[in-house]
């Protein structure tokens, strides 16, 4: 069964393959479901290399988007700079040959559940606010930690999109065992400070 999220997404990626589209025209096109659809864009290149120079732009990206949810805002917005950004093609085509390594595992996972819980407008909040968080812990220049906080972005993203509260509920899991993983990082550099250079480098 094919999931409407990973056909709205492929077809978006066919469509920035083919024809170079800037995030402010996603979102145009998108509404509401841009929020989710374009956090997951912005977010899935986090799973695989990336060329120099994408990771501020989606991070900036995936970051005001989540604070637009938190902040109970329907109707995506992102300041120019950041919304005229284009995919470059040849990036492009790459994710295009890992998205289904991804959405047959989410298609197997996600299904709508617990309306009353993923429909409830303060649960729209709380998940802009994980998101937020989320993309903060995959800013910080901590080597070989990207796909780890990238995982519920994705999750939470999807679970959204699907209404999917269960997997919901263990999207928020997965962000407090994150949280304090990132927590034991960030205690184990206090204690030992001479080891900063050598991991922000």
């Amino acid at each position: 069964m094919k999931f409407r999220f990973s056909t709205d997404i492929k077809v978006l990626l066919e469509r920035l393959a083919e024809h170079p589209l800037t995030l402010e025209d996603i979102l145009s096109e998108t509404s509401e479901r841009g929020f989710s659809l374009v956090i997951f864009l912005l977010t899935l290149p986090f799973l695989f290399p990336m060329p120099p120079g994408l990771t501020t732009i989606l991070g900036v990206g995936s970051l005001l988007l989540g604070l637009q949810m938190a902040g109970g805002m329907r109707q995506p917005w992102l300041p120019k700079k950041v919304g005229q950004f284009v995919f470059p093609q040849g990036f492009v085509l790459q994710l295009l040959k890992n998205l289904q390594k991804v959405t047959v595992i989410l298609e197997k996972i996600a299904h709508p559940r617990l309306p009353k819980l993923a429909d409830n407008p303060y649960i729209w909040r709380f998940n802009g606010i994980c998101i937020a968080w989320l993309v903060v812990l995959l800013m910080l220049p901590i080597p070989l930690t990207n796909p780890i906080p990238t995982i519920p972005i994705l999750l939470l993203a999807v679970a959204t999109l699907e209404s999917d509260g269960l997997l919901m509920c263990f999207s928020y899991g997965l962000t407090l065992v994150i949280s304090l993983f990132f927590g034991f990082i960030f205690y184990a550099l206090w204690q030992a400070p001479a080891l900063l250079p050598s991991i922000f480098k």
